[in-house]
């Protein structure tokens, strides 16, 4: 699980003509962020791209796998796939691509912040301990 500079470099740069792309290094892999949204994953010198229903297909045929962050548990995967190398050298495609999956970014973070609405509003308080105890009358 390393990055290597250049390679993390080259992976911006591929994106600069059409996003502006941020990183965060996260347990040896590097977090990509378009627009705030956490859209992308590089980790031994391997950009995946985040994925649902609507464009993991797009990977699938492609033959390319699921994010496995675990090289010794196979059966936990994330909803990121290995982005094809030609599509990466491809600024028209990777635009497309990229776009896709910012869009599942945008819509799990939407999801995301209406869970927690939600949740706020059910009543469903944390516990915030015994009640604080008020100095006896005199």
């Amino acid at each position: 699980m390393a990055v290597s500079s250049d390679y993390l470099v080259y992976v911006v740069e591929q994106f600069a003509a059409f996003a502006k792309v941020t990183t965060r290094r996260m347990f040896g892999a590097v977090g990509l962020y378009g627009d705030g949204l956490f859209f992308a994953i590089v980790d031994d010198d391997t950009l995946y791209l985040k994925v649902d229903d609507s464009n993991r297909g797009d990977f699938v045929a492609r033959g390319y796998a699921a994010f496995r962050p675990y090289k010794d548990d196979p059966t936990l995967s994330m909803n990121y796939f290995q982005l094809p190398e030609d599509i990466l050298e491809d600024a028209d495609e990777l635009k497309v691509w990229t776009r896709k999956s910012l869009a599942v970014a945008a819509s799990a973070s939407a999801a995301k912040a209406q869970r927690t609405r939600l949740k706020g509003k059910s009543g469903n308080k944390s516990f915030k301990g015994p009640p604080k105890s008020r100095p006896a009358a005199k």
